[in-house]
């Protein structure tokens, strides 16, 4: 687990210096027609972990992973990241992720690897999972990270 989360923290470190020297116009340009902005795709991760934040702690206290999900593209828009400020939006997404990986550090292992039978990541997730295939926390703490890895990609390749 300590691996996990040093490469998460190498990850929101490293990306937080490189989207930074991006500059107020480039972080604004789609990357083509219909695409997401790179202020977009933060705002997108900053409303990812709002969400994933408050599954990561309402399932320390259930027996299942059953969450609501979110409209990604509304919230985009009506939060209208596109006029925000873009060292403000990457300073924003850095600190939240910073605590979302101290919350993940606080998470007891026999929490986090317990199996849960009763879930719906299937709708939720990044990765591909089955209904029917039983999950752990661990799986979508992970799943986390590598969605925001993703889109962390579109925008610096």
């Amino acid at each position: 687990m300590q691996d996990f989360l040093n490469q998460f923290q190498q990850t929101i470190d490293h990306a937080s210096e490189s989207l930074l020297a991006i500059s107020p116009e480039q972080s604004s340009a789609p990357r083509e027609a219909g695409k997401w902005s790179p202020k977009q795709i933060i705002g997108h991760l900053i409303d990812s972990a709002s969400n994933n934040h408050q599954r990561f702690v309402r399932a320390q206290f259930t027996d299942d992973l059953v969450f609501d999900g979110y409209e990604q593209e509304g919230w985009v828009r009506v939060q209208n990241y596109q006029d925000e400020d873009w060292a403000q939006l990457v300073h924003f997404w850095k600190l939240y992720n910073h605590h979302m990986l101290h919350l993940m550090s606080q998470i007891p292992e026999e929490t986090r690897m317990k199996l849960r039978y009763k879930h719906n990541l299937h709708k939720l997730a990044s990765d591909k999972l089955s209904e029917t295939e039983p999950v752990t926390l661990d799986w979508f703490m992970r799943d986390y990270v590598e969605h925001m890895k993703k889109h962390l990609t579109q925008i610096l390749g």
